[in-house]
């Protein structure tokens, strides 16, 4: 198996297969395939604890089915593109390596690879589209290819070592990485701040791969040029029913 990525703003990961390979997808990130490649759409990945392992990949984010896409009789060529401007990062998964990645960061794996529910916690009404925080926890044995947005910036934490940062700048970190949402203290900071009320707190040792377009600011950002009417009901709605649902919800917790 070989693989090769394209493209700078809008990057492509081509990958070679040769008859038997294989590579996975959650369904719907197809690009282009060459005719020798067949797909196979189901809800079982490979060791993935077949219908209950996929309710936990749509608990943590993914979708219920997954797409197989392997080369039959001769050598085939697989395509999977970004849905926003950013980068495509490899890992390699096994040795007791796993990786958690942001709950729209998992483009494609070879098929040992497996997809679950990494870290689930509610911010609010209004915060990640009402949906609260997800993360995708990547584990099993191979080559995963992770989706970040924007730029990435790598961080190597030593042990010990607290980086904390915006939710929707987190793109993924090792398994050895401590996680945890945390609120901001202070009313003024909670009212007056602009920089949101929840921070995630990551702590070493580990590596941490931090994206600079989160995609919940994209999608606020594309919202302002939307009609007039619609804009301001969408934009009031959801940055006043997140702002206060969020404090509410985090005063209830404490």
């Amino acid at each position: 198996m070989q693989s090769r990525i394209f493209g700078t703003t809008m990057p492509v990961l081509e990958v070679m297969l040769q008859p038997g390979e294989a590579v996975i997808s959650e369904a719907g990130e197809l690009s282009w395939m060459t005719q020798s490649i067949q797909m196979t759409t189901h809800t079982q990945m490979a060791g993935g604890g077949g219908f209950f392992g996929a309710i936990k990949r749509v608990a943590g984010g993914g979708t219920l089915f997954m797409t197989e896409y392997a080369a039959q009789g001769m050598p085939g060529e697989v395509a999977f593109a970004t849905k926003v401007p950013g980068h495509i990062l490899p890992v390699e998964v096994g040795g007791g390596q796993e990786f958690y990645v942001h709950r729209h960061g998992f483009l494609c794996a070879t098929n040992q690879i497996q997809l679950g529910v990494g870290f689930q916690q509610s911010l609010g009404a209004g915060i990640f589209g009402g949906d609260g925080f997800l993360l995708q926890k990547v584990s099993g044995f191979g080559t995963a290819w992770l989706e970040l947005s924007g730029e990435v910036i790598v961080k190597d934490l030593r042990p010990g070592e607290m980086l904390r940062v915006h939710p929707g700048h987190v793109g993924a970190f090792t398994g050895g990485v401590s996680f945890q949402i945390t609120m901001i203290r202070g009313i003024k900071n909670l009212i007056f701040g602009g920089d949101g009320i929840f921070l995630a707190a990551l702590t070493g040792p580990g590596r941490v791969w931090l994206q600079t377009l989160p995609i919940s600011r994209l999608a606020h950002q594309i919202l302002e040029y939307a009609p007039g009417e619609r804009r301001a009901q969408n934009v009031g709605s959801g940055i006043a029913g997140g702002v206060v649902g969020s404090i509410l919800d985090g005063i209830t917790r404490g």
